[in-house]
């Protein structure tokens, strides 16, 4: 069994997410998400759907983007 890095949960269902040269141990898809999602610059919510970056900034949409000056951000649906 392996531990979860954010709970500490000790599960033998845990799972791997690998992203930028690291590995990352979790027993759910909340955990991953409170270590993993990156924070809106403006309104400081977790991102956890595609979100907005503009020069390395994160935004949790085109909204949060132009409320903190960026121009020539829209959202496509």
């Amino acid at each position: 069994m392996a531990r979860c890095e954010v709970c500490g949960n000790d599960y033998g269902m845990t799972f791997e997410v690998h992203a930028q040269g690291a590995v990352h141990v979790f027993d759910c898809f909340s955990c991953a998400i409170h270590r993993m999602a990156p924070i809106c610059e403006h309104c400081r919510c977790q991102i956890i759907g595609q979100g907005a970056e503009v020069n390395g900034k994160f935004y949790c949409g085109a909204h949060c983007a132009r409320a903190d000056g960026k121009v020539g951000i829209v959202d496509h649906v």
